[in-house]
């Protein structure tokens, strides 16, 4: 089961605002997807929210694109900025990215582009979500935010000394 931005903004509408601004934190992200062999592919991607969509737009011809043409599985982790656990936060969205074909809509999305930024050739995908997930630290806990399609948003918190999780209803 896949849902769009949309679909988890309507469902978890905090926890979607929280993940959206962790990636705006930033322009460049890490892109997950899968080579023909099966073995994992991580490439920069600038994901870009519009019209309450995750966009994933790429070179075209790149290898990340054919990748996801061949399997559309991918995950997209926030850039993580320092690393030091100040930036809020990791972030990482999964699902399948759905490519965009028709020339209206590829032309939409480009005259929608800053002027700096409007691509030429280029492939286009919208991101349907499987889960969303964020790791925090409230101290003294860390903190596991994750979301599925038709499910709740779960909140598991864990210490250093204790390896016990303890999970919210």
């Amino acid at each position: 089961m896949t849902h769009s931005w949309a679909d988890f903004r309507a469902a978890e509408p905090d926890f979607a605002a929280v993940v959206r601004a962790r990636f705006e934190r930033f322009r460049h992200h890490v892109l997950a997807t899968l080579r023909a062999d099966g073995s994992p592919r991580l490439t920069g991607l600038e994901g870009d929210f519009r019209a309450d969509e995750l966009w994933l737009g790429m070179m075209y011809g790149s290898r990340k694109a054919l990748d996801l043409r061949r399997d559309p599985r991918f995950s997209l982790h926030a850039n993580p900025g320092a690393g030091d656990g100040t930036e809020g936060g990791d972030v990482r969205v999964s699902g399948r990215a759905v490519e965009v074909t028709d020339a209206d809509g590829l032309a939409r999305y480009a005259a929608d582009s800053p002027e700096s930024h409007a691509p030429g050739r280029f492939h286009l995908f919208r991101a349907e979500l499987t889960e969303v997930v964020r790791v925090h630290v409230e101290d003294p806990y860390l903190v596991f935010e994750v979301w599925h399609p038709g499910k709740r948003l779960r909140t598991v918190r864990r210490t250093d000394e204790d390896s016990t999780l303890y999970e919210e209803a």
